[in-house]
């Protein structure tokens, strides 16, 4: 059985849970040289720096079936010499799902909340502290100037961060708002927010801050900011899968949890 439970309860999280459902199981076009492939009931991405698998809430394939369709994914990517990360949300079908993936030798990375949240109700006017601003970037510099701060961020080299961006800012400029928060010319923070044509979701990732300017309002800011652009496009909903530091301040701001979702790894 899956070990997760399947997630809070209640009319409006039921509602904001199948709207999710619904609309958010696909992938957003990476744009560069990845592509978007199916396989039965399953969505993969081809040419990112690791594979990527997702699916419906419920795949209605169970048993040697589900083992067939797992080592499939799993044999493609082998195949290329790749990685690959199968999303899973803690209420998908079927319940085993996660006990065979980590059957065929995948491994779970750390677990995330699944928030959303009114546009309009999050938006508000950015309080900055003193010397910080919001400016919206598409250069190749700032892309690369944000994959550094992440890189001191994290540890680690975060240089194809940057050229993720760049390719989301190329394929669809208009769905894609990259935003910088800088202190004079030092990038503190950085988040973006992806749009959807068609979809009622605004997703909200990045908002990584550098260590000594954490806890100054910044991320809350770019948050509100996002908020905003989201509401005046007529995008109703923001969504984010939470790390266990964020989620708390954006649950405060209004989100709300609607599930959790882990990432299964398989590497060669």
């Amino acid at each position: 059985m899956n070990s997760l439970p399947a997630g809070p309860t209640g009319p409006l999280t039921d509602e904001l849970r199948t709207a999710y459902d619904t609309q958010l199981r696909g992938v957003t076009p990476p744009g560069g040289s990845a592509r978007i492939e199916t396989d039965g009931p399953l969505t993969r991405v081809v040419g990112w720096h690791r594979g990527f698998v997702t699916g419906p809430r419920d795949l209605g394939v169970e048993g040697r079936d589900l083992d067939e369709l797992i080592a499939r994914q799993r044999d493609f990517y082998a195949a290329r010499g790749e990685a690959v990360e199968w999303k899973t949300r803690a209420h998908d079908l079927p319940a085993d799902l996660t006990d065979r993936l980590v059957a065929a030798g995948f491994v779970a990375e750390d677990s995330e909340t699944v928030l959303i949240g009114q546009s309009a109700a999050l938006t508000a006017d950015p309080v900055l502290p003193d010397g910080v601003a919001l400016r919206r970037v598409t250069a190749r510099s700032d892309l690369d100037r944000i994959a550094a701060m992440e890189s001191a961020v994290w540890g680690e080299d975060w240089g194809r961060l940057a050229d993720d961006l760049a390719a989301r800012i190329a394929d669809a400029p208009e769905n894609t708002v990259v935003l910088v928060a800088e202190a004079r010319t030092e990038v503190v923070c950085a988040a973006w927010l992806v749009f959807r044509d068609g979809v009622d979701f605004g997703g909200l990732w990045g908002g990584s801050t550098l260590k000594e300017w954490r806890g100054r309002g910044i991320y809350r800011a770019l948050v509100a900011h996002r908020a905003g652009l989201a509401a005046a496009r007529g995008v109703p909903y923001l969504y984010v899968d939470a790390s266990a530091d964020s989620a708390p301040v954006l649950t405060r701001l209004g989100l709300h949890a609607v599930t959790t979702t882990t990432p299964y790894v398989w590497s060669p």
